[in-house]
């Protein structure tokens, strides 16, 4: 009996496919079959952009539907459709769009400011160890003040023109990506620092061409991540003393109840931010194809 199970235990593992040098096991090729759920699979250009669109519609739809039987009440959360309508007269016949642009133009010159100062600092924070002393818990402090509660003080200090809005942005982003400007620094390994010394850098050429370089790919994602955050806080700045932007259009329609107009102004934000959100990619892609 042992003798006929090892022969036909020997006929099995001989009639077996033969694995091939470098494939894996069956089970880990069962398992990655289906890469959408797979622990950190890949997925086609194409089917990423399939899932996106229509994860994207099932959304919508759930939304209509929701609306149009009664479950929400479209007072507070109008249809996706009557929001689309309401958009296109804002576009057409109330200025939306030139609404639209002075809320960029404020952020990003809120944002462009935040960059300029934050990045010399923030990698200064990380390479010296005395500037990193001394400023870090002022930092830290300031970061967790809500700004809404500094815009009294802004009004006293800027009075209501634009220079308090631009404030009010810089102050949402500025003190946050200094520290992670200072993260991004300190992430870079010392073996690049002790080989770039080895070869007879300079302390300057070491900071401009080995450490700066190394950090750039993370420091450009958390420049797009940062200025995220400084449109979250366009709504708090539009609303002192405002007479134009997305978010003076927002709270004007939140006094009437005018909840159609309110969903505009903000599916108006979330198109701005997706398709800069989009094309800074783009670039990060084309920047650091290395990685």
């Amino acid at each position: 009996m042992t003798s006929k199970a090892t022969i036909s235990t020997a006929v099995d593992v001989a009639s077996a496919p033969a694995a091939t040098p470098g494939s894996p096991p069956s089970r880990v090729r069962k398992r990655t079959r289906n890469q959408f759920f797979a622990f950190r699979g890949t997925l086609s250009k194409r089917a990423r952009i399939l899932t996106s669109i229509s994860a994207s519609l099932f959304v919508i739809a759930v939304w209509e539907i929701s609306t149009r039987l009664g479950w929400i009440n479209s007072l507070f959360l109008p249809p996706p459709s009557v929001t689309v309508e309401t958009l296109w007269i804002m576009i057409t016949q109330k200025h939306l769009m030139w609404n639209a642009g002075i809320s960029t133009l404020r952020v990003w010159s809120a944002f462009a400011l935040s960059v300029v100062m934050a990045v010399p600092i923030g990698i200064a924070m990380s390479s010296f160890r005395g500037v990193g002393a001394a400023l870090e818990p002022i930092i830290d402090f300031i970061r967790y003040l809500p700004v809404p509660a500094l815009v009294p003080l802004s009004i006293i200090w800027f009075g209501v023109g634009e220079t308090t809005k631009i404030f009010l942005l810089w102050l949402g982003t500025f003190f946050q990506l200094v520290l992670l400007v200072a993260d991004d620094m300190r992430r870079v390994p010392q073996e690049y620092v002790e080989i770039a010394y080895t070869v007879g850098a300079r302390p300057r050429q070491m900071l401009t061409d080995v450490a700066f370089r190394a950090m750039l790919p993370t420091l450009f994602d958390n420049l797009r991540i940062t200025l995220g955050w400084c449109w979250t806080y366009l709504i708090i700045a539009e609303i002192v003393a405002a007479d134009n932007g997305l978010g003076f259009v927002i709270w004007a329609a939140r006094r009437y109840m005018n909840t159609s107009e309110v969903m505009a102004g903000v599916v108006t934000i979330g198109v701005i931010g997706l398709l800069t959100d989009q094309i800074l990619r783009l670039i990060h892609k084309r920047l650091f194809r290395y990685l």
